[in-house]
């Protein structure tokens, strides 16, 4: 028989990973960057911009969530200008000076796009 106390456990830890795994407002990572660097998130949105091919083996490309923009950088392909997209990734900056963040991005983990 479980006892009590290891389910209790065992329901904190699978609502903290599911906490975790729910989309973010690009506006609420660009407004705190230090809580998400190197951390994995979602976002969902629009490609405002994308560079990258089959034959490049690196991908940057913008996603507005109407909130806020960032640059997302993969490997391979990227989606086309105007695709929905769901963005699995780590957050990352390339540099902090004080308060203010430069070249905050996430790194693609994982890309979805929504097919019509």
């Amino acid at each position: 028989m479980v006892k009590k106390p290891v389910i209790a456990l065992i329901l904190a830890a699978v609502v903290t990973a599911g906490c975790a795994l729910t989309t973010r407002s690009i506006a609420e990572i660009k407004q705190y960057p230090g809580r998400y660097d190197r951390r994995v998130v979602f976002i969902e949105g629009r490609v405002t911009q994308s560079f990258g091919g089959p034959l490049v083996p690196i991908s940057y490309y913008k996603v507005d969530d109407g909130t806020g923009e960032i640059t997302v950088v993969g490997a391979g392909a990227a989606p086309r200008t105007g695709s929905i997209v769901r963005v699995k990734g780590r957050v990352g900056e390339v540099a902090t000076f004080g308060n203010r963040s430069f070249g905050l991005h996430l790194e693609q983990e994982h890309l979805s796009v929504r097919r019509w």
